[in-house]
């Protein structure tokens, strides 16, 4: 089967690429021309583990391929994906669909054969009607379905994640868009992986109510560590005995700085415009975007106590180790890091950092930070050092090595990946979430 994927960036790479290695002959259209030439020459525009293998394999075996023009990208083509970006819209918080709106028009005037086109962005509940107004008033006499597919990747997992799903979302409202869908999917039988046939209203919603889902574990366990610091409690602990609960389970219950990237900060303030829009309010979902707003900051101002509070912290140096909102990835969407850096800049602090595969990104958000080439760089005469993000090259530091150059020996795990003990026996004041 052929499949054109309308956007190049992330869902629309990855997928790519994935359908590809299941034998499909995958098209990735993009209107960047540096990003298509640069795909080309084998330049992944994201790093994600094993993405520049994959799409490397199948361009040379021939099932790959990339293009700015639309036109001849899809013909053909059985299904149309539309995986561009849908962020915020500036001043309202609401979805910006025009990406996906310009993708559809374009496509229903250039549609030469009978398709089903799928919206693989995530989007607000509605908006695959929408696409199908739009297909129909392009005039085209070929047989079109709208379906919505909703991707569940995570970011540093997704190669993963697409090839052995949890479940597979399909909102279809007839069955030719359901028959092609199956046919698309079809490799993934084998791995018995679950197909969830919905109206496509659900199908919208479903990625939505997920993400707020997930954000609100996170959110929730974030408070628990606050009381848990109160109450001399341990955070690890009220984890696990929570997350052994098979209604609760255990992941998404690891405190830390507050959530970001690429979905849950956006994908939770459009559920709440929608929610707004059609008078139902979420007010979970409100509490969740405003505590994980002010919990970034106050992570910041964890770090400002560990200097010794405001009057001592100026004129220090910080070390953040870890900028991505989270580790395998470049992403620096929302994350955390830019807010605790602020808050340390704010205080008159000055911050170093060091990070495996953000920095580049970094750099121009965080103009006051000063990005070194390793961790070692960054902590040197630090008076203070802070883990951000977990990743592995920061679970085992030489922490003899760190003592030796730093300042001061005080380190905030804003993570928890060293043994409070352990740390301590090696001479420094540590502190970290949701322990006392």
């Amino acid at each position: 089967m052929k499949i054109a994927m309308v956007g190049s960036g992330y869902v629309g790479l990855v997928s790519g690429a994935c359908f590809a290695d299941f034998g499909h002959e995958v098209v990735c259209i993009d209107k960047d021309q540096s990003k298509i030439d640069r795909l080309h020459d084998g330049v992944m525009p994201i790093y994600e583990p094993g993405l520049a293998e994959l799409v490397g394999t199948n361009v040379k075996a021939g099932r790959l391929s990339f293009t700015t023009d639309l036109a001849e990208g899809i013909k053909d083509a059985s299904a149309i994906f539309i995986a561009v970006g849908t962020p915020s819209r500036r001043g309202d918080g609401h979805a910006d669909l025009s990406f996906v709106y310009a993708v559809a028009k374009e496509v229903g005037a250039n549609l030469a054969n009978d398709a089903v086109v799928v919206t693989k962005s995530t989007v607000p509940v509605g908006t695959g009607d929408e696409v199908e107004r739009i297909l129909s008033d392009s005039g085209t006499s070929h047989k079109v379905a709208v379906v919505s597919n909703p991707e569940f990747l995570r970011e540093g997992a997704a190669i993963g994640d697409f090839k052995r799903p949890d479940r597979i979302v399909i909102g279809a409202e007839n069955e030719f868009g359901r028959e092609i869908m199956r046919e698309v999917y079809r490799p993934l039988f084998l791995n018995e992986s679950p197909i969830l046939f919905t109206s496509r209203r659900s199908a919208e919603l479903i990625k939505y109510a997920a993400n707020a889902f997930l954000a609100t574990k996170i959110t929730f366990i974030n408070e628990m560590a606050d009381l848990c610091e109160k109450v001399g409690a341990n955070v690890q602990d009220v984890s696990r005995g929570i997350g052994s609960d098979g209604r609760i389970g255990p992941k998404f219950l690891n405190a830390g700085p507050g959530y970001g990237g690429s979905c849950f900060p956006k994908d939770t303030l459009a559920l709440l415009k929608t929610a707004e829009d059609y008078e139902s309010p979420v007010r979970i979902v409100e509490a969740v975007v405003k505590t994980n707003d002010t919990r970034k900051r106050a992570m910041g101002r964890k770090v400002v106590d560990a200097l010794g509070g405001p009057d001592e912290a100026r004129g220090k140096k910080v070390a953040l180790l870890g900028l991505t909102f989270k580790p395998n990835t470049d992403d620096m969407r929302d994350s955390p890091a830019i807010a605790i850096a602020q808050t340390l800049h704010d205080a008159g602090v000055n911050v170093a950092a060091y990070d495996p595969e953000g920095m580049e990104i970094a750099a121009p958000l965080m103009p006051e930070v000063a990005m070194k080439d390793d961790p070692y760089a960054a902590i040197d005469g630090a008076d203070a050092i802070a883990i951000v993000t977990e990743w592995d090259a920061f679970r085992a530091l030489d922490l003899a090595r760190v003592k030796e150059l730093a300042k001061a020996p005080v380190l905030v795990d804003l993570r928890n990946i060293y043994q409070p003990d352990d740390v301590r026996t090696a001479g420094f004041e540590y502190s970290s979430i949701g322990r006392a």
